[in-house]
Formats: structure tokens, C-alpha cells, sequence
């Protein structure tokens, strides 16, 4: 993930996502609006630095909070495991902040027939929903 707007004097910010750990919520390429310092629940999609690489920024559904900090999990269960079942807990000062919105930007060369165009309107720019159901998440995994 690359972090494209974060100021400290600002409180939201654009991050665009890398790989697929997030998949179907996030795609590769996906813009997002990140609320840098929000409050956080479980359920909630997160910018995080990643515990052991902390100069690497990751982003992740926020599961539960354990002793130690917050058990983190990718939504894509065939992607390779870059989440808490690799590092453990992430200790809440490494989160950032909650993803508010995605934006996902018209793929380049795509035929631009009225009905890709109306497709790519419809799903460009969604919120990004809070999990509140992440119990089962634990239990699949």
C-alpha cells in the first residue's frame, strides 16, 4: 500500500492499495479516503504499519482486540496470510486511521462503451463498510 496524502495537520488522507489480501473489498489500484486518527472498532478497515516492518503501511479489517492490541485479518482467504496469523497483535499506536471510501479508477485501455462506463459509475466510488459480524471471521479461519 502506498500512502499518498498523509499530513499530520490533516485528518484524512489518500492511500492506494497493493496486492490482494483485501480482496473482494479492496482491489489492486483502489484509491481509498482514509480518516487518519479516527476512533476504531472491530469490524472497521484499517491503514496500519505493519508491526514488522513499520515503514511498510498495510490495510486490514480490525477482528478484535486482545491483549497486546488488535488481531488484524485480510478479507481474501485465498490471498497468503500477511495479517495477524503471520505478526500477532498490533499494538494500537502502529493503527493509523479507518478507511472511509474507495475510489476505483478506470482501468487504462479499457473499451469505453456506454456500458462499461455505466458500470465503472456505478461501482467507482463506494463507502467502505464496517464488518460488525467479525466472530465468523475467526471461526473460518
Amino acid at each position: 500500500m502506498t500512502d499518498q496524502g498523509r499530513d499530520k495537520r490533516r485528518p484524512l488522507g489518500v492511500a492506494e492499495v497493493t496486492g490482494p489480501s483485501m480482496v473482494p473489498t479492496l482491489l489492486q489500484g483502489d484509491q481509498l479516503l482514509v480518516h487518519y486518527g479516527a476512533a476504531l472498532r472491530a469490524g472497521d478497515v484499517a491503514v496500519l504499519c505493519h508491526p514488522l516492518q513499520q515503514d511498510l503501511l498495510i490495510v486490514k479489517r480490525l477482528i478484535e482486540r486482545r491483549e497486546g492490541g488488535w488481531w488484524v485479518l485480510g478479507d481474501s482467504s485465498a490471498a497468503e496470510a500477511m495479517d495477524s496469523r503471520a505478526f500477532g497483535t498490533v499494538p494500537d499506536e502502529l493503527l493509523l486511521g479507518r478507511v472511509r471510501a474507495r475510489y476505483r479508477p478506470l482501468m487504462p485501455g479499457r473499451q469505453r462503451s456506454a456500458g462499461v462506463l455505466l458500470s465503472w459509475l456505478l461501482s467507482a466510488v463506494r463507502p467502505v463498510a464496517a464488518d460488525r459480524d467479525v466472530s465468523r471471521r475467526l471461526r473460518a479461519r
